[in-house]
């Protein structure tokens, strides 16, 4: 019986919540290079591109988005485990707010939230459920080439858990994509669940390829007591 897990969740266990993956067709984002929308120097050459795509993503994820069956389960299992003594983080790579409405308590948003903006200058973060516009406000969003967040707290977690499980991971975008590498490295066993082979599945010891809306209760639900 594991005592300790982490889990990583990317874009895939949003997928089939109706939120689109990351590496979109082409490399592009939803229509739109990285370079055009998730830098900081995009924000700096051309604001009002940025907001307008977060905005729109923004309005998508609070009018036509809902958890599916992967969060739900995830949420589920927490209570349980934790209940039992264990300890259990959850850390996502997505910006939405799934887990959260899901359930889900000790979590860890790495790459920031699509529900909350930062201000430019003094760094404070509020709620945001409105449109943004101008410079003074910016998503809470981490983007390319800015550091993701809680990272001592995620490391420490990883290396002291006995089970490290990624959920609809790419396995492309570092330092996500290096977690598993410091698991193995504790001797914690690793597990993959995702929807296809992906960069990083021969890394880990067992790969379970299927929906994550199917997978992941499938083998959690075995982990209970």
């Amino acid at each position: 019986m594991y005592k300790k897990i982490v889990v990583l969740t990317g874009a895939g266990i949003s997928a089939e919540s109706g939120l689109g993956t990351f590496r979109g067709q082409g490399g592009l984002w939803e229509g739109h290079r990285v370079e055009d929308v998730a830098t900081p120097q995009a924000f700096e050459r051309d604001p009002a591109l940025v907001q307008e795509f977060y905005n729109a993503r923004r309005k998508q994820l609070l009018e036509d988005v809902h958890p599916n069956d992967a969060h739900l389960f995830l949420a589920e299992f927490e209570d349980t485990f934790t209940e039992n003594g264990g300890e259990f983080l959850l850390v996502t790579q997505n910006i939405d707010d799934l887990h959260s409405r899901a359930g889900s308590h000790n979590l860890i948003h790495m790459h920031g939230e699509l529900l909350k903006s930062r201000c430019s200058t003094s760094g404070k973060i509020r709620e945001c459920q409105q449109d943004l516009t101008g410079t003074d406000w910016r998503p809470h969003i981490v983007w390319f080439g800015e550091m993701p967040l809680e990272m001592e707290r995620i490391y420490r977690a990883i290396e002291q858990c006995d089970l490290f499980v990624a959920i609809g991971t790419s396995g492309h975008v570092y330092p996500a994509a290096g977690f598993v590498e410091l698991a193995m490295n504790t001797c914690s066993h690793t597990v993959e669940i995702n929807l296809e082979t992906s960069a990083a599945s021969s890394r880990f010891h067992e790969q379970i390829i299927g929906p994550a809306t199917v997978s992941v209760t499938d083998y959690f639900s075995k982990l209970l007591p």
